[in-house]
């Protein structure tokens, strides 16, 4: 059984699991779904200050803060005890490709050789961790939440602020991976 928990899903088996979230969610309370609102339920409930933004009742989404714990949990069960020792299959054109960036090392997901403490410190780490890390948080609360609160949840309830947004999302990935993100690793 371990063993076929640890090979990949196949889209039709993990696309549909996703896909009833959003049923499940509706039903069991009209809840809907999606990742990012959980860090201000976090911070309203851990910073008691006059700050309007956390000025609601939290309580009635601590559903979400035992989702997020699941997901953070799941990941660390699957880490320790499902993980696949061998270094990640890159294909041969795309291994080329990055080694011209520098990132030749594919034991982790993500690549040691720009995610590391080291790099912080140089303009290229600072770009793609702190830059890029403020411009999804940024991004993330003009959108009004993240990519599976729209895709996911939002697209399913035929919301058209969330198609915007996931359009958006979608052509922004696009320009980074093929215009900026070349740029930056080149740095």
């Amino acid at each position: 059984m371990v063993e076929f928990i640890k090979q990949p899903w196949p889209w039709y088996i993990a696309g549909p699991l996703i896909g009833l979230t959003v049923p499940t969610l509706l039903i069991l309370g009209n809840k809907s779904f999606g990742i990012s609102s959980s860090l201000r339920h976090i911070c309203a409930s851990c910073m008691p200050a006059n700050i309007p933004f956390f000025k609601y009742d939290w309580k009635k989404e601590v559903w979400n803060l035992f989702f997020v714990f699941g997901i953070f949990l799941g990941g660390a069960i699957a880490i320790n005890l499902l993980s696949n020792p061998n270094p990640i299959e890159v294909n041969p054109k795309l291994a080329s490709e990055l080694a011209g960036y520098g990132i030749t090392n594919y034991n982790n997901l993500v690549p040691e050789d720009i995610m590391n403490w080291q790099s912080l410190f140089t303009l290229k780490g600072f770009l793609l961790m702190v830059v890029g890390g403020f411009l999804v948080g940024f991004g993330t609360r003009y959108a009004g939440g993240c990519t599976s609160g729209h895709a996911i949840m939002g697209l399913s309830n035929l919301q058209l602020p969330s198609l915007i947004a996931t359009i958006c999302f979608m052509i922004g990935g696009f320009i980074m991976a093929n215009l900026i993100l070349p740029i930056i690793l080149s740095l």
